[in-house]
C-alpha cells in the first residue's frame, strides 16, 4: 500500500470544542469590535470593522486547528462561508448599477418631486413606513423595497428638513414589516419548511399576533416625531425644490417605467440579481431617450456623438454611479450616488463576517454555545425567550440573517415539540427575533446592505428602526404572560435503543 493510501487510517477526528473554544473567539470578536467602534466611530465599517472581523475569524481558525481540524478544512468553511455569500453579492453590485442609471434617467428625481406633493413633514416618518411595508408586502423583499422607495425617501429626507437617520429607521421598520408578512419573501417560505408541521399561510397568520402590534407602537413613533418637527427647518420649499428638480431633469410619470418594471419582475419571481441587473441596464438605455440633457453633461465628451455618449455613460453609471453637474448643490448632492464600485466597502463586510461565521459553524462551536441553552431550559417562556435570544445571538456572532434563522429552527424544532409548543410558535419566535434584527447589526449582510443602499450607517438608523427594536420584545412579552401561546400533545422524548453488542456503526 501507498503510504498517502495509508493516511486516512491514521487521521484522528477532530475533538468535540470545549466551552472555553467556543467561547474565546466570541470574546476576541466582541472585544475588537468594540475597540474598533470606539476608535473609529460611525467610520468604522469603512474598513476597520473588515480587519476586527478577519482577524477574529484568524483566531477562530488557530483554535479549531488546536481541536484537530486540519488547515484544508479551515481553509474549506472560510471559503464555503464566501460562497454562501455571492447570491447576495451580486445583488448588491446589481442595486448599486441600478441606482446609478436611475438617478441618470431620473426615476428617483421623479419620486420625490411627486412624494413632495403628498407627505407633509408631519406624516412624513410615518407615511414612509406604512408605504415601505405595502410595497414590502407585495415584492416580497425588503432590499427591493430599500433600493427602491428607500432611496428616494433617503433623499427627499433633506429638501423637507426631515432628519436621514430617522427615515432611514422607517425605511427598514416598514420594509421588514411588508417582507415578514409576505408569502413570497425568502424567510417566511424557508422557515416553516425548517420547523415542518406548519404551512406558509399559518406562519403568516402567527406572525401577525406579534408584527402588528409592534408595527402599530413603531407607526405612533413616527406620527408623535413627525409631529414635533418644525416644517420651518428646510433648507428650501416644497414648490421651490420640485421648480430645481424640473430644471435639472425631465418630470413625467413616464420615469416611473423602470420601478414599474422592477415590480412585474418582482412578482413574476424572477431571480433578484436577474432583475435588478436588467431593469439597471434598460433605465441606462432609458435615460438616453428621456434625460439626453443630463447624460450629456454627465459624459461631459463634446462631438463624441449621442450614441456613443450614451453607451459610455450606462457604462459609467452602472460601474461608478451617476454624477449630476447641474450647477444646484443640494440637486447635485443627492442625486450624484450609486455604481458598483460604491458597494464593494459593503461586500468587504459581508465576505469578512462570513468568513468568521463559516469557521464558528464548521469547527462547531455554534453548536457549543446553543446546547447548554436547549437542555437547561423547559419552560414555556424560557424555550421562546431562548429561542429568541439565540437568533439574536446569532446575528451578531454569524453575522448572517439565514444563520440566524435556519440554526434556531433546527436545533430547538424537537426541543419545543417534547414541550408540546405548536410549531408556529417556533416559527414566529425565529422570525420576531432573528429575521427583523438582522438589519441591526452593521457587520451582519443585512446591516450592511441597508448602510449601503440608505447611504446611512447602521449605528445611525438603529434608534429609530422602531419595529425592528419593538417585534422581539413583543414576542417575548407574549411568552412572558402566556398570550396566544399555542400547544399541541407533546411528543415523547426518544428512548435509547437497547445495546445489540459489537461495533456500532453510524
Amino acid at each position: 500500500m501507498a503510504p498517502d493510501e495509508a493516511l486516512p487510517a491514521h487521521r484522528q477526528e477532530p475533538r468535540p470544542p470545549s466551552l472555553l473554544d467556543a467561547v474565546a473567539p466570541v470574546v476576541v470578536l466582541v472585544v475588537l469590535l468594540t475597540l474598533t467602534i470606539v476608535l473609529f466611530g460611525i467610520d468604522a465599517a469603512a474598513g476597520p470593522l473588515q480587519v476586527a472581523l478577519l482577524a477574529s475569524a484568524v483566531f477562530a481558525g488557530l483554535v479549531a486547528l488546536k481541536n484537530g481540524h486540519t488547515v484544508a478544512a479551515v481553509r474549506d468553511a472560510a471559503i464555503g462561508g464566501v460562497t454562501s455569500a455571492l447570491g447576495a453579492v451580486f445583488i448588491l453590485l446589481a442595486v448599486g448599477a441600478m441606482i446609478g442609471t436611475w438617478n441618470m434617467a431620473g426615476v428617483i428625481p421623479t419620486v420625490v418631486s411627486y412624494g413632495l406633493l403628498f407627505l407633509v413633514p408631519s406624516i412624513f416618518y410615518a407615511a414612509v413606513a406604512a408605504i415601505c411595508a405595502l410595497v414590502g408586502a407585495v415584492t416580497g423583499s425588503s432590499w427591493t423595497t430599500a433600493a427602491t422607495l428607500g432611496v428616494a425617501f433617503a433623499g427627499m429626507a433633506p429638501i423637507l428638513g426631515m432628519d436621514t437617520a430617522i427615515t432611514a429607521g422607517a425605511v427598514v421598520s416598514g420594509a421588514y414589516m411588508g417582507d415578514k408578512m409576505s408569502p413570497l419573501s425568502e424567510t417566511t417560505v424557508l422557515v416553516p419548511s425548517l420547523v415542518g408541521g406548519v404551512t406558509v399561510n399559518q406562519h403568516i397568520r402567527g406572525m401577525a399576533w406579534t408584527a402588528f402590534p409592534a408595527f402599530g407602537i413603531a407607526l405612533v413613533l413616527f406620527l408623535v416625531i413627525g409631529l414635533a418637527a418644525d416644517p420651518a427647518a428646510s433648507a428650501i420649499g416644497t414648490d421651490e425644490a420640485r421648480a430645481e428638480l424640473a430644471s435639472a431633469f425631465w418630470i413625467s410619470p413616464v420615469n416611473l417605467l423602470p420601478l414599474l418594471l422592477l415590480i412585474a419582475l418582482s412578482l413574476l419571481r424572477t431571480p433578484p440579481f436577474l432583475a435588478i441587473f436588467s431593469v439597471a441596464v434598460f433605465s441606462g438605455v432609458f435615460a438616453w431617450l428621456t434625460q439626453p440633457d443630463a447624460v450629456e453633461a454627465f459624459v461631459d465628451e463634446p462631438g463624441q456623438g449621442r450614441l456613443l455618449t450614451g453607451i459610455e455613460a450606462v457604462y459609467d453609471a452602472m460601474a461608478n454611479g451617476f454624477v449630476s453637474v447641474s450647477g444646484n448643490a443640494t440637486i447635485d448632492d443627492l442625486f450624484s450616488t450609486g455604481g458598483m464600485a460604491g458597494m464593494l466597502t459593503t461586500v468587504w463586510l459581508i465576505l469578512a463576517a462570513l468568513s468568521f461565521a463559516a469557521i464558528m459553524e464548521q469547527a462547531g462551536f455554534l453548536t457549543r454555545l446553543i446546547q447548554p441553552l436547549v437542555q437547561r431550559v423547559h419552560s414555556d417562556r424560557g424555550l421562546i425567550a431562548s429561542a429568541g435570544g439565540t437568533a439574536v445571538g446569532l446575528n451578531v456572532v454569524a453575522g448572517d440573517q439565514y444563520v440566524a434563522a435556519v440554526l434556531p429552527a433546527r436545533v430547538f424544532r424537537s426541543v419545543f415539540a417534547r414541550q408540546g409548543l405548536a410549531p408556529r410558535m417556533l416559527t414566529r419566535t425565529v422570525e420576531d427575533s432573528g429575521t427583523v434584527t438582522s438589519p441591526l447589526v452593521p457587520w451582519n449582510s443585512c446591516g450592511a446592505y441597508m448602510t449601503g443602499v440608505l447611504g446611512v450607517s447602521t449605528m445611525q438608523y438603529l434608534p429609530f428602526a422602531f419595529f425592528n427594536l419593538l417585534n422581539p420584545l413583543v414576542s417575548l412579552a407574549f411568552a412572558v404572560t402566556g398570550y396566544r401561546i399555542e400547544h399541541v400533545r407533546p411528543e415523547p422524548a426518544a428512548e435509547p435503543e437497547p445495546s445489540r453488542g459489537g461495533s456500532h456503526v453510524e
